[in-house]
């Protein structure tokens, strides 16, 4: 796994860090019950502060991808992919409730909506 950190971004390094490993994970990258780099061994990698791999690595416990075993380490959660699921549900859901105002400002019929869906879906077959 290689994290790349952007000095110039907007984006806070812990959430740089955080949304890499969920990444690696969501791929495959990273395995189920597979053991991560230690904080210290991170921060020393990527020349950060130890603060902030743990920041990273204590949000992904608290979502449920990490698994912190004392002494050990941290390593991907085996219910990582459960997660992963309901998550990915959910983001499906917000695009369906996006899809669903925007055809209501085209003023489009349900059917046509539907038919929309139908026509992506055969697509991707």
């Amino acid at each position: 796994m290689v994290i790349v950190i952007k000095n110039n971004s907007n984006v806070p390094i812990y959430d740089q860090i955080k949304r890499q490993i969920l990444n690696a994970i969501m791929s495959g990258e990273i395995k189920e019950g597979e053991c991560l780099p230690s904080i210290r061994g991170l921060a020393r990698e990527l020349k950060v502060s130890v603060i902030t791999t743990t920041k990273a690595y204590n949000d992904l416990e608290s979502a449920g991808y990490l698994l912190a075993v004392q002494g050990k380490g941290y390593y991907v959660s085996e219910r990582s992919n459960e997660i992963l699921r309901e998550n990915l549900l959910q983001q499906i859901e917000e695009h369906f409730d996006q899809a669903i105002l925007l055809s209501q400002r085209a003023e489009l019929k349900k059917e046509d909506l539907v038919d929309i869906l139908r026509n992506l879906l055969k697509q991707g077959e």
